[in-house]
């Protein structure tokens, strides 16, 4: 037997079938606030940054500032591709853990920045992270969103770009009103404004499980039929009823295991 076929093999499993007949509920909103509101955060950055406050402080021109918004799209690039390979190998949750902290820290730093070249690297982090966010995030959605909400709540999640657009463009009457607070502090403390609601989603990501079919198919059957089990218990304790699929329906997994071997 190649490598190759000892890699794969099928599994007999209900965990796709029991995610996919749960009723709506409080756990399935905690997953749409607190892994969909990414977007929001990265419809904020943008508008924030659009509004040039920092060019002044840092003595930046047209040319500076375009390539201060490149930085961050080419950091969205690296992250969905970098982070996009981690989250198969190593999980989820993980990954929009560790992604939304780069972006955090990318965002704060960036906000402390003397020079352009300071700007321009801790740009790039934060855009690392949100292109790790659109990866990782996505991924979980559509793997524990039910199938009969899940385009539904994909369109609504992306949408709250739009909402984080707002929200910024709001903060910039704020933030940039020199009658209000000086030139060189309101543009910083606005770079503050994402990585301050990143932290509440931190603390709700934190009581997100492993996505049950990222661990099917790694080979973790038994630890998807366990989250599974703690999942439907939450929702039955809101008084709603789980059904759970009587007939298991194959499909293919990886072996960790023999992936290593070979």
């Amino acid at each position: 037997m190649s490598a190759s076929d000892a890699a794969v093999k099928e599994v007999r499993s209900l965990v796709p079938a029991r995610m996919d007949r749960l009723p709506w509920s409080r756990f399935h909103w905690l997953i749409v606030v607190g892994l969909g509101f990414s977007w929001i955060l990265d419809g904020l950055e943008v508008q924030i940054v659009a509004a040039n406050g920092y060019a002044a402080t840092l003595g930046m021109g047209p040319a500076e500032v375009g390539l201060a918004g490149t930085c961050y799209l080419l950091g969205q690039v690296f992250g969905a591709l970098f982070f996009g390979r981690l989250t198969d190998r190593l999980g989820r949750k993980k990954l929009f853990l560790v992604s939304l902290a780069v972006y955090l820290v990318g965002s704060a730093v960036a906000g402390l920045a003397f020079a352009p070249w300071f700007f321009y690297i801790w740009r790039f982090v934060a855009g690392a992270g949100i292109g790790g966010e659109y990866a990782a995030i996505n991924s979980a959605i559509d793997e524990i969103i039910p199938a009969r909400y899940r385009g539904r709540v994909d369109i609504a999640i992306n949408g709250t770009y739009w909402g984080g657009a707002a929200l910024g463009a709001v903060a910039n009457v704020f933030f940039l009103n020199t009658d209000i607070l000086p030139e060189d502090i309101g543009w910083r403390l606005s770079f503050f404004l994402g990585p301050l609601l990143g932290l509440l989603l931190i603390y709700m990501r934190r009581h997100i499980p492993e996505s049950p079919r990222w661990q099917m198919t790694h080979g973790r059957e038994e630890a998807a039929e366990r989250n599974v089990d703690e999942i439907e218990e939450r929702i039955r304790k809101e008084g709603k009823t789980t059904h759970p699929s009587t007939r298991a329906r194959p499909s293919r997994s990886r072996s960790t295991a023999a992936c290593r071997s070979s």
